[in-house]
């Protein structure tokens, strides 16, 4: 049956010469995968844009009970990027995001639509930014945590905190039973920037070295609590762009 929605592109993967395998967040179905034709013209690059990292595109697809790779029969995009392919950061921002995604989102068929709403808005104001994107990518990081299920509690946070990362809160003392947590004042970052939104992280202020270990302690805690997530390969890549 022939269904159309909107998806975000989480990955994709050449399938024979003529094909391609496309990991999306659909608006209506959650992650599913797709398969396209790749023809051999001109178009093929057109193709290849319209599902680069994190694009929004619309797409028709056939939709059948039990299958787990539908596919395309059309597809056009949403909104094309202004800036993100042309930016070389922005660039390798979402492909970092991407690549985050594509791990920590495992679930097929099951759509949130407030989670798609909120993965199109981050992604366009990226894309429409000229200036004060440096924290970013940590912002989103953070406020995804609550649609996975995963948002830290900072109910009973105080200046001299620790976060304890196993337990997903922030405790008055070291916790003895384990290693894994965060000492003052770098917990004192974390509270901050989940205080924060788009239009005004800016005015939380860091150097090169403090964005980079706040960005490794953050891929630690959903290391930690994502069973058989990786070692993202773009996490190296993102902190050279930063360095």
């Amino acid at each position: 049956m022939l269904q159309r929605a909107k998806g975000i592109v989480l990955h994709t993967l050449k399938y024979k010469d003529n094909q391609l395998i496309a990991v999306l967040y659909t608006s209506q179905w959650g992650r599913m995968s797709f398969i396209t034709s790749i023809p051999k013209t001109r178009k093929s690059g057109a193709k290849h844009l319209l599902l680069q990292p994190l694009a929004e595109v619309e797409l028709e697809a056939d939709i059948k009970p039990h299958a787990t790779l539908f596919r395309v029969r059309s597809l056009q995009p949403v909104q094309p990027f202004a800036s993100i392919p042309y930016d070389p950061i922005k660039s390798v921002i979402t492909l970092f995001l991407q690549e985050f995604l594509y791990r920590a989102v495992r679930e097929e068929g099951q759509p949130n639509e407030a989670f798609y709403t909120y993965l199109s808005h981050s992604v366009r104001w990226l894309d429409m930014a000229e200036r004060d994107y440096a924290n970013f990518h940590l912002v989103f990081l953070l406020r995804v945590s609550r649609f996975l299920g995963l948002q830290p509690n900072i109910e009973h946070y105080f200046p001299g905190c620790y976060f304890d990362m196993l337990n997903a809160m922030f405790v008055p003392a070291q916790p003895q039973a384990h290693s894994f947590y965060v000492a003052p004042p770098e917990s004192s970052y974390l509270v901050n920037l989940m205080r924060l939104n788009y239009s005004n992280m800016y005015l939380f202020k860091m150097n090169r070295q403090e964005r980079q270990r706040l960005l490794s302690l953050i891929n630690d805690y959903y290391r930690l609590h994502l069973p058989d997530f990786p070692e993202l390969n773009s996490l190296s890549i993102l902190k050279e762009v930063f360095d």
